[in-house]
C-alpha cells in the first residue's frame, strides 16, 4: 500500500506554483523588451544608428535568467531569438573597419596597418616582426608622430615575406633608454563576415583574423 506525504506534496505544488509565477513574469519582461528594441530599431537614426552591444549585454542577461527560471515551450524559442537579432545587428558591422588587438597577424600580400597602444611615458617605440619558428624577420624603429603604422611585408634581406605564414608582431617602447614594456598592435581590419556563437557575435576580418563583439573597436581614419 502506498502513501503519499502531503508535506512533500504541498511542497512540490508550491515550487511548481513558484517556478510559473517567475516563467510567467520573465516571459512578460522579455516580450516588453522586444517591443521596445523593434521600436528603436524601426525610428532609429539612419545617420546615427544605434549601438546594438547594449542590447547584446541586455540579450545575454535575459539568456542567463532564462537558464535559472525553469525553462518550458513557451521559452523554448529565446535562443532562436537571440540569434535573429544578432542576424540583425549584422549590417551594422559588416564591412565596418574595426581595430582588435592580436600579436599573430597572417600576411595576406596587403600592407598590415595597425596602432600602437603608447604608454604615455614613452618616448620611443620597436617593431619587430618574426616569423613562426621565432625568426627574426623585420625590425624597425617607429615614428612616434604617426597615428598609423604599416607592414608591407618587406623583409631585414630585401625580400617579401611569404604570404601563407603567420608573423608574431612586438612593440617594445622605451622612455630614453629604460625600457618601459612590451606591447602589442591594435591591427586594423574590415568585417568581412559576422556569426554568432554561445550567444555573442562573432566577426571574420579581412585580415584572416577572427574576435568576438567585445575583443573590437570602430576604427575611423584620421582625416
Amino acid at each position: 500500500m502506498s502513501t503519499i506525504d502531503s508535506t512533500g506534496a504541498a511542497q512540490t505544488t508550491s515550487q511548481t506554483s513558484a517556478t510559473s509565477s517567475a516563467t510567467q513574469q520573465f516571459g512578460q519582461e522579455f516580450n516588453n523588451f522586444i517591443k521596445l528594441l523593434t521600436a528603436q530599431v524601426q525610428n532609429q537614426d539612419p545617420l546615427s544608428p544605434m549601438d546594438s552591444t547594449q542590447f547584446v549585454d541586455q540579450l545575454a542577461t535575459f539568456s542567463t535568467l532564462e537558464q535559472q527560471v525553469q525553462t518550458n515551450s513557451s521559452l523554448g524559442g529565446i535562443s532562436s531569438l537571440i540569434g535573429d537579432l544578432h542576424t540583425m545587428f549584422a549590417s551594422e558591422w559588416l564591412g565596418e573597419t574595426v581595430t582588435l588587438e592580436s600579436s599573430w597577424v597572417p600576411y595576406t600580400g596587403s600592407e598590415v596597418r595597425y596602432l600602437t597602444n603608447t604608454p604615455d611615458e614613452a618616448d620611443n617605440a620597436y617593431l619587430t616582426v618574426r616569423n613562426s619558428e621565432g625568426e627574426l624577420v623585420w625590425s624597425e624603429q617607429l615614428d612616434m608622430d604617426d597615428e598609423v603604422h604599416t607592414w608591407n611585408g618587406q623583409t631585414n634581406t630585401g625580400e617579401t615575406a611569404s604570404t601563407d605564414e603567420v608573423f608574431e608582431f612586438n612593440i617594445d617602447f622605451y622612455q630614453g633608454t629604460e625600457y618601459i614594456g612590451l606591447g602589442a598592435p591594435q591591427i586594423i581590419t574590415t568585417i568581412t563576415d559576422v556569426g554568432s556563437e554561445n550567444g555573442v557575435l562573432r566577426f571574420g576580418t579581412s585580415s584572416h583574423l577572427s574576435a568576438d563583439l567585445y575583443s573590437v573597436s570602430k576604427y575611423s581614419e584620421p582625416e
